[in-house]
């Protein structure tokens, strides 16, 4: 039996949203503790990688049709 959910309002009211900001938290704090000579390389890297997961949930909940999609 499957429970059926109100469509999201917002990607913010979106699961895997929470998660990939919830990652992006975990992955400031850990870089955060890297060695000093570290800062301006590996952590700008992994913390990029990292903002542009929820970042492009984000900007595909604003694609609704098929169109949208596609152009991508």
């Amino acid at each position: 039996m499957s429970v059926k959910r109100a469509p999201a309002g917002n990607f913010r009211e979106l699961l895997v949203w929470r998660k990939a900001h919830q990652f992006v938290l975990a992955v400031y704090s850990l870089t955060a503790t890297f060695p000093r000579q570290e800062a301006y390389s590996l952590s700008i890297q992994m913390r990029g990688a990292a903002v542009s997961i929820p970042a492009n949930i984000a900007e595909g909940f604003r694609k609704r049709g098929k169109a949208d999609k596609a152009a991508s």
